[in-house]
């Protein structure tokens, strides 16, 4: 009863179909046809790869809004070397709200030498040196409001009063003023591995005693989604300005290392995106299908042109060697069937 059942509903399925078959006596193979489908078999061959890699492939996609987080503090990462003692120089923090943080709060003073040498500046390594530290390396990191600021290296240690601050630069000789820097760091927020900013790897040799270098920072908020790491961070750009401190001719200020920064009201969300799997079975099928009926267009309008220029051409040959007929009479080399003849 169970292989009745089977074959009726095999008959039944076969008498569903609405595809027509062809016998396979009826099918002519072509040396155009082979070539046709070869030449498709290859190209949807290659598209499919191509559009294999293209799914394997990922993008970032860019989304803005605005930054509704006014509360927490913004992390400064720092790592400058500037080539006087640490003794002589002081580093602080002073936002428009006038608060100082100072540098003791999260920065570390190392002395070190300010002239790498060709290993150092080959491989960024250190090696021991008998020669005595002339510089100061700062380095750590400070958490200040999230509001424009001003972080700045200069002569003397910051001294806090009701009115401000101020550095205690008495004590330091004039000739000592050496503010030549280099910044093997700056960032802002959270720090991620393989990221280079836009200063790192800066170096600024002083031309004068009183030289003043400024730095213009604007900070942008960003949470970074990708699908190897998940991080809240900050990107900036920075417009980078220097000049010689001399009174008598109008350049007024302090020398040292300015870093003004601005915090970006715009938060940037980047975010890395896949294409879907069932986007890329329909790309797929489209390209395999669309080939196949472009090849069966193409190679039915090139047989009806071959076929066009054949017939033209048969059909002048056969009018070629049709019989001529001169002046009403048959040619002589036609033979004349007579009444004996039919007899």
């Amino acid at each position: 009863m169970r292989r009745l059942n089977r074959k009726k509903t095999l008959n039944l399925m076969k008498e569903l179909d609405a595809f027509p078959k062809v016998p396979e006596s009826y099918i002519e193979t072509t040396a155009t046809g082979g070539t046709v489908s070869l030449i498709a078999f290859t190209t949807m061959a290659l598209l499919t790869i191509m559009e294999f890699m293209v799914y394997r492939d990922t993008w970032m996609k860019y989304e803005y809004e605005v930054d509704k987080d006014f509360t927490s503090k913004l992390r400064i990462n720092i790592d400058i070397t500037v080539a006087m003692k640490c003794q002589y120089i002081g580093a602080d923090v002073l936002d428009l709200a006038e608060t100082m943080v100072s540098s003791a709060d999260g920065l570390v003073y190392e002395p070190v030498i300010f002239e790498l040498s060709p290993l150092q500046r080959e491989w960024q390594r250190e090696d021991k040196s008998l020669q005595p530290p002339d510089a100061c390396r700062i380095h750590g990191q400070l958490y200040v409001n999230k509001v424009a600021g001003n972080f700045h290296i200069t002569v003397g240690k910051a001294i806090p009063h009701p009115r401000g601050h101020a550095h205690l630069a008495a004590l330091v000789s004039h000739e000592s003023y050496n503010f030549s820097h280099r910044i093997d760091h700056l960032s802002f927020g959270e720090l991620i591995t393989g990221v280079i900013n836009p200063l790192d790897g800066t170096e600024k040799i002083a031309s004068d005693h009183n030289q003043m270098f400024q730095y213009f920072i604007t900070v942008v908020p960003t949470k970074l989604h990708t699908y190897k790491i998940a991080a809240e961070t900050h990107q900036f750009s920075v417009t980078e300005r220097e000049r010689v401190i001399n009174h008598a001719a109008g350049s007024h200020g302090v020398s040292g290392i300015f870093m003004k920064y601005d915090i970006s009201s715009l938060m940037v969300t980047v975010t890395e995106e896949h294409m879907p799997f069932w986007q890329f079975l329909v790309r797929l099928c489209g390209i395999i299908g669309g080939i196949f009926s472009t090849t069966g267009i193409l190679h039915g309008i090139g047989g009806f042109i071959v076929e066009i220029i054949c017939c033209r051409f048969r059909l002048g040959s056969h009018k070629s060697t049709s019989v001529p007929v001169q002046d009403g009479h048959l040619n002589n080399h036609v033979p004349l069937v007579t009444e004996d003849a039919m007899q």
